[in-house]
């Protein structure tokens, strides 16, 4: 069974002294490729320099870049120009991850700088157009504002039919998947779905049609059973498979399989002259 994991953070510290290992790991685990996002201009590049190290072996790398909306206010014009020269690079298969996250500027408590919902949105809208520029799919990260990105998502849809992209740990509930699937997007799912008490995950997992499903860890974050509590890993992608398997009365191959394709059809990994994309 082969897999790809179509979001995950290696170049974070948490993975700087065992990177080697761990990919060792997912490729033993089936996992034949990996999609880097980025979520400022460092681990922009920091993404694109993972995917050129490894553009061949058991488990590729290819690079996504953007600005996480947290990050949204160091996008200055100087800054956008580098990143739009970046996201020509041909190891790159996205705009990622973009977006929109309310929950964040609502903490008080936090000790970090956070972008405000304005700034989040005008940022948003930049890269959205920039990814329609140039002909990339766009990866969507969606916390506590689903109405906004949904709207946002909308015009950019009717300026660009053509264009589409991932909602990333999907978390709009049943409620919100119709348009999203009106819209033409795929459905990113993480380990959260593993957990007993997501159930609203699990009618989204039962729900979404199987070829606009997508899998991804997220690592290193939102670790799924039966790790949870530790560092996630490309390795552990095939709990998240296995889950949605079990949850839609089919084998994990037949998951495996679907959204492996899935992620060809997104990303257009057959576009890059240096490695295709395409799992054995």
């Amino acid at each position: 069974m082969s897999i790809i994991d179509t979001h995950v953070h290696l170049q974070n510290q948490q993975y700087a002294k065992d990177l080697e290992p761990v990919l060792t790991r997912a490729a033993e685990a089936g996992v034949c490729a990996a999609i880097v996002p980025g979520t400022d201009l460092k681990s922009s590049r920091a993404a694109v320099a993972l995917a050129e190290q490894y553009a061949t072996g058991p488990c590729r790398l290819y690079a996504a870049v953007g600005f996480h909306p947290t990050d949204a206010d160091g996008l200055t014009l100087p800054v956008f120009e580098e990143l739009r020269d970046l996201a020509q690079h041909p190891r790159v298969v996205a705009m990622g991850e973009i977006g929109l996250d309310y929950y964040w500027p609502n903490q008080p408590k936090r000790n970090w700088p956070c972008a405000s919902p304005q700034r989040q949105r005008q940022v948003f809208r930049q890269q959205l157009a920039l990814a329609a520029d140039l002909g990339l799919p766009v990866i969507v990260h969606d916390r506590d504002a689903h109405q906004d990105t949904l709207q946002q998502l909308r015009d950019w849809i009717y300026q660009h039919p053509e264009r589409t992209g991932t909602l990333h740990a999907y978390a709009g509930g049943p409620e919100l998947l119709p348009e999203a699937l009106a819209l033409g997007f795929y459905i990113g799912m993480d380990g959260p779905v593993t957990f007993s008490n997501a159930t609203a995950l699990h009618t989204v997992a039962r729900d979404v049609p199987l070829d606009r499903l997508l899998l991804e860890t997220d690592g290193p974050y939102l670790t799924p059973q039966p790790y949870r509590g530790k560092r996630n890993q490309p390795a552990y992608l095939i709990h998240v498979a296995q889950h949605i398997a079990e949850l839609r009365h089919v084998t994990a191959d037949i998951v495996a399989q679907a959204t492996t394709h899935n992620a060809q059809q997104l990303f257009l990994m057959s576009r890059l002259s240096s490695s295709k994309f395409v799992c054995v």
